[in-house]
């Protein structure tokens, strides 16, 4: 069984905490409790939005009954078993890394100390873990577990980015879905929309999935770029692994 604290969020959900940490260990927690009440169906239960290492349970308050829901909890928590989990996917996302669609990508190589070159085999040379989506809709908080950057954020933060920018820190690597403020710096750019509103389920990525930055050229990414928007480019997937 799984330590764990339930804290009360307004009248219409339930915040379950793990350990205060971020590692992917306690993320699994997060989607194994995730996964299992899914599979439960409570009644009154609501939408399921997985963090670093909580999960916020939405209810409706109407038809929810509260004792039941938190009962439903304690069990999934009680009887947790990582081995469940659907198994691991990695998604390709193409990237240009070069000029105006890498600002930052020179300064980057002058704080590690190398070239861009190494900067760009570094960043695209390791599978991502997307820990949650947050700050907007469809965006990625993905982390590698290897050859951390020694940077983190800019000093002065941008007002605005454009969608798509791949921005970095440390070993965090985030994709721009819009046009937004952004403190991190910009690395490469995807011709990839990280949140498609043409599309059913609008988000390229969720929680617990891989992803890994293929360098493309800029012929290419002007390619790819022609195809999403005609909505006619999907993006590599295959089981990690292979």
């Amino acid at each position: 069984m799984s330590d764990y604290t339930v804290r009360y969020v307004g009248d219409q959900a339930l915040l379950v905490e793990f350990e205060n940490e971020i590692s992917m260990e306690v993320n699994q927690k997060v989607r194994a409790l995730k996964y299992d009440l899914e599979q439960k169906k409570t009644p009154g239960m609501g939408e399921l939005v997985p963090t670093y290492r909580a999960l916020l349970v939405h209810y409706d308050p109407l038809n929810a009954d509260l004792d039941q829901l938190k009962e439903a909890i304690s069990q999934s928590a009680a009887n947790m078993d990582l081995s469940q989990l659907p198994k691991a996917i990695v998604t390709e996302i193409p990237v240009l890394y070069e000029g105006e669609y890498a600002l930052d990508l020179e300064e980057i190589a002058k704080l590690e100390n190398t070239t861009p070159e190494q900067i760009i085999k570094i960043h695209s040379g390791s599978d991502y873990y997307v820990y949650m989506l947050g700050f907007a809709p469809g965006h990625p908080y993905t982390a590698r577990f290897e050859n951390s950057f020694s940077f983190k954020r800019r000093e002065s933060p941008r007002v605005r980015i454009p969608g798509g920018s791949i921005v970095v820190q440390l070993a965090l690597s985030d994709i721009i879905p819009f046009d937004q403020p952004c403190g991190w710096n910009i690395i490469g750019t995807t011709p990839i929309l990280a949140c498609d509103y043409r599309k059913e389920n609008p988000f390229l990525l969720k929680a617990g999935q891989w992803i890994r930055h293929v360098p493309v050229d800029k012929a290419e990414f002007m390619e790819i770029k022609r195809q999403v928007e005609l909505g006619e480019y999907q993006c590599k997937s295959y089981e990690r692994g292979q």
